[in-house]
């Protein structure tokens, strides 16, 4: 890629896993190079599987415990994500990706998982040739200044609200 840009996809509406999705598959479509790095997330999803059909043109991985929301437990939440953080800033720097996705990486920033200030410090450390994109809700105001392109996702209305669980193939 000649010139990479830095892009977020943040706020409480769905469709910021789905917009990074889309993205890696047109770009692998086209013949890029593509990592996409899962945070806070460790089970199976829509997405690994449709990468997994691409062969080797999407590198997955997840980094999570998968109990972040529903039962946290800090220092192994952390862990994971620190994990995901050393494998994201490699990927990033090792020339073999032309696009690195870092879903569900606000999330775990705005949680403090991440050391303070590292998140912008890798915006900043993308090398030219690489598009970065960081998606969920609590993108830092530091983050997106340094961003190019910056989506807000804002939440209507959400079949959630009336006890609709998370669907396979649609949230998941």
């Amino acid at each position: 890629m000649e010139q990479g840009r830095t892009q977020v996809y943040t706020g409480s509406g769905k469709g910021k896993t789905t917009a990074a999705v889309g993205l890696a598959v047109r770009a692998a479509g086209t013949g890029l190079r593509v990592y996409f790095g899962q945070f806070m997330k460790n089970n199976p999803t829509g997405e690994l599987n449709a990468f997994a059909l691409m062969g080797d043109a999407i590198a997955a991985e997840q980094y999570g415990t998968g109990r972040e929301l529903d039962a946290p437990d800090a220092e192994a939440d952390a862990r994971a994500a620190q994990a995901g953080f050393e494998a994201a800033q490699a990927a990033l720097t090792s020339g073999r990706y032309d696009i690195v996705v870092l879903d569900e990486v606000n999330v775990a920033d705005h949680l403090g998982y991440l050391e303070p200030g590292s998140l912008l410090e890798l915006v900043q450390a993308r090398p030219s040739g690489v598009e970065l994109v960081l998606t969920g809700r609590y993108a830092s105001e530091e983050v997106m200044a340094a961003a190019d392109l910056v989506t807000e996702m804002r939440e209507v209305k959400h079949y959630f609200a009336s006890g609709t669980p998370a669907r396979r193939g649609i949230e998941f």
